[in-house]
């Protein structure tokens, strides 16, 4: 059962008068409508089962059944073993790599990602990693984020087993269901050197929010695949001796408008669109938003000139917080202010 087709989204396209399911503009496995949707869908209980787990978790251990995985596995690493060179991870190795392309495009992963989201899985970017990368938790929406909002998942693949010694991942279960925090909600200013101040800002929020961190342990060759908005990262390694390889394909869905929020402020209309390459067919995907192809926001605005700098622009940081949020210059009283900031988010939302 195509759940997109059958439901109110459909309302919004030309001669579209009636849809009789009540779904939202979002992955359904995210709408407040999920139960009613899966109770009249006509899924297999395996796949009811698998989109029960992930709406609840915003994650799934997947096998992608790939027949000669361990020989794959293999050529992925030896091919791609002279070009890290001393860098934690390659991107976009498919470009060049036959095996990593290979993975990438798994059809079992395709045909689960199309069950979850009910739109066309578009993979754009790869990553892989010879050893963890003891990143700090983060949500992959302040990297990559998309309209209609959450059309965009992850999806990673273990080379090799993975444990608590060699740096495994980490999430949090059930996180996809919290507000997507992006620089402006922490008073920060879109741009990457803000990133540090970011991460920080979420550690407060997890601890707070008193989410529950899990690790990851998998085995070679098992897939997990998580939501655009679930807090990842990864742990420390505890045996230095040991590599942890493994590739992670990020995908977006067709249909959709793809863009950096840690690069834009769309609620000034500064929005900077990705331009992104479908892995499947080396083409450049269109920004789409309401079955028009957006080239830039506002779509009518002229190619935007960096306006000369003015003793009015000299404070960016002063002029992007809220009036009484002010930034101090030491590091830690910054973080003390994202945790303040935090908080008060938090009442708001309990009133």
């Amino acid at each position: 059962m195509d759940i997109q087709k059958s439901s109110a989204a459909l309302l919004a396209r030309p001669g579209v008068e009636f849809a009789g399911l009540p779904q939202m503009n979002i992955p359904w496995v995210e709408s407040p409508f999920f139960g009613q949707l899966l109770e009249e869908s006509d899924f297999s209980e395996e796949d009811k089962a698998l989109a029960r787990h992930f709406a609840e978790n915003g994650y799934a251990v997947v096998d992608p059944h790939i027949h000669d995985f361990d020989a794959l596995a293999s050529a992925v690493i030896d091919s791609l073993a002279d070009k890290y060179q001393g860098q934690g991870r390659v991107q976009d190795a498919w470009t060049f790599n036959e095996h990593v392309k290979r993975l990438a495009l798994a059809p079992r992963i395709d045909a689960i990602l199309r069950i979850l989201y009910q739109r066309d899985p578009i993979p754009f970017q790869t990553l892989n990693f010879p050893y963890g990368t003891q990143q700090g938790t983060h949500s992959d929406t302040v990297h990559f984020h998309c309209v209609p909002h959450r059309f965009m998942c992850g999806v990673w693949v273990a080379l090799e087993d993975t444990d608590t010694a060699n740096g495994p991942l980490h999430i949090y279960p059930g996180s996809q269901k919290h507000p997507v925090w992006n620089f402006h909600d922490m008073g920060l200013p879109s741009n990457p050197d803000h990133y540090e101040l970011y991460e920080a800002g979420l550690g407060h929020y997890v601890e707070t929010a008193g989410l529950q961190k899990m690790q990851v342990h998998l085995k070679k060759g098992q897939a997990l695949i998580w939501a655009a908005n679930v807090l990842h990262g990864g742990d420390p390694i505890l045996d230095q001796k040991r590599s942890r390889h493994s590739q992670v394909t990020h995908f977006f869905f067709s249909d959709c408008l793809y863009y950096t929020p840690m690069l834009s402020d769309p609620y000034i209309g500064r929005m900077f669109l990705r331009s992104i390459t479908d892995i499947r067919s080396g083409k450049p995907v269109p920004n789409m938003y309401n079955g028009q192809v957006i080239t830039r926001v506002p779509p009518d605005a002229p190619t935007p000139v960096p306006p000369p700098q003015t003793p009015m622009q000299a404070a960016p940081v002063q002029t992007m917080v809220q009036s009484d949020e002010a930034l101090p210059t030491a590091t830690e009283p910054r973080r003390r202010t994202i945790k303040d900031i935090v908080k008060r988010v938090l009442r708001k939302l309990a009133a």
